[in-house]
């Protein structure tokens, strides 16, 4: 299949669920950078497509029906300022006008399906307790020193692993805790952790790019040289140091070692 037939089935389809639904839901993942997802069509009825960035704390299985449900209320409602979104189990979301600098970043497909430099857009920002350290405040000009975890978008990778390499955190990790441990099992994944062994629930496990928790923290740069199968430890207090994995069991610090 050439390039000019996977562009023409690729506008065809967003035609389409336009037509259908009145939005085409682009859903961006892999590299160095977190997800993201953004709408094409929003802005033929709302004046602004809708940017979902990171939200990590969402499974990618919850993104669509999230924006689903907002497009929804805000067809409704239209007018969005100062307003809260509630969308079922998953919390409540602002919105957010997005600077101009991002929309190449966002808006990639919308911008070229529309065949323009420019489309307003706006953020949808989860509440407190669903926020995770890859939210980024899209209000104020593209930048890596305020948004460190976005800096992948337009700077080279400079780590000598794979640009694509995964890890699996949990919540309070990506919530800002102080990582406890970290484990690198292949040549491409990693486990970084915050907690204890016992705190850590299977449904509060995440899989994200191994770049995003070396953006938003540099003391996790160690975890990048491990040899496959080994780890390192520390404790949670700020400035604790790491160790080697079996250097000595942590009591309720590092847990055994195994996968969880």
């Amino acid at each position: 299949m050439t390039d000019d037939t996977k562009r023409k089935l690729a506008l065809d389809r967003i035609r389409e669920n336009i037509a259908r639904t009145g939005h085409h839901i682009y859903l961006v993942a892999g590299g160095a950078a977190p997800r993201f997802a953004y709408t094409i069509g929003v802005s033929e009825s709302m004046g602004a497509e809708l940017i979902l960035a990171g939200a990590s704390f969402y499974p990618d299985d919850q993104v669509a029906p999230i924006i689903d449900d907002i497009v929804a209320q805000l067809k409704r409602q239209r007018a969005w300022e100062a307003k809260k979104f509630k969308v079922d189990e998953h919390g409540s979301f602002t919105l957010r006008k997005a600077h101009a600098s991002w929309a190449p970043a966002f808006l990639l497909g919308a911008l070229a399906y529309y065949q323009v430099r420019e489309i307003p857009a706006l953020q949808l920002v989860p509440d407190e307790a669903h926020w995770t350290i890859d939210v980024p405040d899209l209000s104020a000009p593209r930048s890596a020193a305020a948004e460190p975890a976005w800096r992948w978008l337009h700077e080279p990778w400079t780590y000598p692993v794979p640009k694509d390499a995964g890890a699996l955190t949990n919540l309070a990790a990506l919530r800002g805790e102080r990582v406890t441990r970290a484990m690198r099992w292949e040549e491409d994944k990693w486990e970084i952790l915050a907690g204890t062994e016992s705190d850590i629930r299977n449904d509060e496990s995440r899989i994200v790019p191994l770049g995003t928790l070396l953006a938003a923290d540099e003391s996790l740069v160690p975890a990048v040289h491990l040899p496959i199968g080994e780890g390192l430890w520390r404790d949670a207090a700020p400035g604790s140091e790491w160790h080697p994995w079996r250097e000595r069991e942590p009591e309720g610090a590092a847990g055994s070692g195994k996968k969880t």
